[in-house]
């Protein structure tokens, strides 16, 4: 049957009627695929279908929270057994993976069907999702403007009603940066809250966590309540929640005390509808009775790009030897872009002693991100510097990282912070632009505390609802 109220349902309100027999698992599998095929010619959000594998599925879907509700997989870490994953690059061509990750595991025992997998930028160096691979994945909102990235093919489906939820990962902001870009909730998780295994313990020093992007608050809080806890083996572990995150979002906010600033930590000012999502999300917080002020944390910024920059390169130069070594591939111009050869390059030239220079840079930022928290319970800025970018922002052929990354430092002036630090950070899409174009507004909390996030979440989706906001392609 036709079920035309389809994307009217988060992940949970599908999950109901599935429960109540109102709609069958295989109906929304069909429902979904359905929308790929009409509108992934226009968006490119979808890059590996695997349809068959979700028909299987939600013929006896897990009996999890999500049981039957149809979702995607990034093509960063979205691991899937004798499925490619090719992180956007032409050099993991070829490359089966050997197992199911832990998070697939786990995504997949919370009942979801899995039904294809989604866009990203070569593994996923860039705040937009343009690769030459797959081709840029186009925004709902506007099919000129960047979805964001890494996770903007993840962006763009749930954005335009294809799935209520998918898989998204962030290393410097590539859960919230398509959040924002989308007009999605898009939570980062604690460091380590959610696991990496069998094969990984952590990504480049903590800076990588994974999630989902979703169109409700709720969803997002039970999908980490499916996916969160340590396994055997992890390097480290996240703090124990008080309670199911899930009932974090039913809980009162109480009275928080909040900082925001209009400005980056250099003192530059961001785009005037950043500053405008700012300012209104602070007059609001204000009349739901939480005390706000005007200031920011004293971090060095220079120190903070200089440690990120680095841990990145050397990361990114450590995937790609492992996948020659591994496979006998020779990484060169002809397998890579020009960005990611000329980043990779300079990964290679970072010595032991410079990347552990890195990570202490970043733990004292963590240190530092403590102290202020000590003192405000969340700190609000924009998520971005600016509005989605218009597609073609980034010249991906630039050998030159310094050049390449020119375009968007200013974009991007907040999110890697909290990747730093390892502390939660939320986008939440609170602001349009007068041309349609959604503006996220974060919220970072302390380390452990996605539960006052989730709170403080909720609040404000109850109070300036996003729901009826619809893109140019949707449903």
């Amino acid at each position: 049957m036709a079920f035309n109220e389809y994307a009217d349902y988060d992940g949970l309100g599908l999950a109901a009627l599935v429960a109540k027999g109102e709609v069958s698992a295989s109906e929304l599998a069909e429902e979904a695929i359905t929308r790929i095929e009409k509108h992934n010619p226009t968006l490119n959000a979808v890059v590996t279908k695997l349809y068959d594998m979700g028909r299987d599925a939600a013929k006896a879907p897990a009996k999890g929270p999500f049981s039957g509700v149809p979702f995607l997989l990034k093509d960063i870490l979205g691991d899937v057994a004798g499925v490619e994953t090719r992180s956007g690059s032409r050099l993991m061509q070829g490359l089966p993976a050997p197992a199911d990750s832990t998070l697939t595991q786990r995504f997949k025992a919370s009942g979801v069907s899995i039904l294809g997998k989604t866009n990203v930028p070569e593994f996923g160096l860039l705040p937009i999702t343009e690769s030459e691979l797959y081709g840029p994945a186009r925004n709902p909102w506007n099919l000129d403007h960047s979805t964001g990235g890494s996770s903007g093919g993840s962006g763009a489906a749930v954005a335009a009603g294809i799935v209520p939820m998918a898989h998204a990962n962030d290393g410097g902001g590539s859960i919230r940066i398509p959040a924002s870009c989308c007009g999605l909730v898009g939570l980062k998780p604690t460091r380590a809250r959610n696991p990496l295994g069998p094969m990984l313990g952590d990504i480049m020093s903590g800076l990588i966590s994974e999630h989902i992007v979703s169109r409700s608050v709720r969803d997002s809080a039970a999908m980490l309540d499916c996916t969160s806890g340590p396994e055997p083996g992890d390097p480290y572990m996240a703090p124990v929640p008080e309670r199911p995150f899930l009932e974090e979002v039913k809980r009162p906010a109480g009275k928080l005390r909040i900082a925001f600033s209009t400005k980056d930590l250099g003192g530059n000012s961001v785009h005037p509808e950043c500053v405008k999502a700012v300012q209104e999300t602070a007059k609001l917080l204000e009349e739901l009775g939480h005390e706000v002020v005007e200031t920011a944390p004293n971090l060095n910024m220079e120190m903070m790009s200089g440690a990120f920059m680095a841990v990145w390169a050397a990361g990114l130069a450590m995937q790609i030897d492992a996948t020659a070594q591994f496979t006998g591939k020779v990484p060169g111009e002809e397998n890579l872009e020009g960005l990611t050869w000329g980043l990779y390059k300079a990964g290679q030239s970072i010595t032991a002693s410079q990347y552990l220079m890195a990570v202490s840079a970043f733990q004292m930022l963590g240190r530092e991100m403590a102290r202020f928290h000590a003192t405000y319970d969340a700190w609000m800025t924009t998520t971005l510097g600016a509005p989605p970018l218009p597609l073609g922002s980034v010249d991906i052929h630039e050998t030159d990282p310094e050049k390449a990354f020119a375009p968007v430092q200013a974009y991007v002036p907040f999110t890697a912070i909290e990747n730093a630090t390892g502390q939660p950070a939320i986008s939440l899409p609170l602001h349009w632009t007068p041309e349609g174009l959604p503006v996220g507004v974060m919220f970072a909390g302390r380390f452990g505390e996605e539960g006052l996030l989730l709170r403080l979440a909720a609040q404000l989706e109850t109070a300036r609802p996003w729901k009826e906001r619809k893109p140019q392609v949707w449903n």
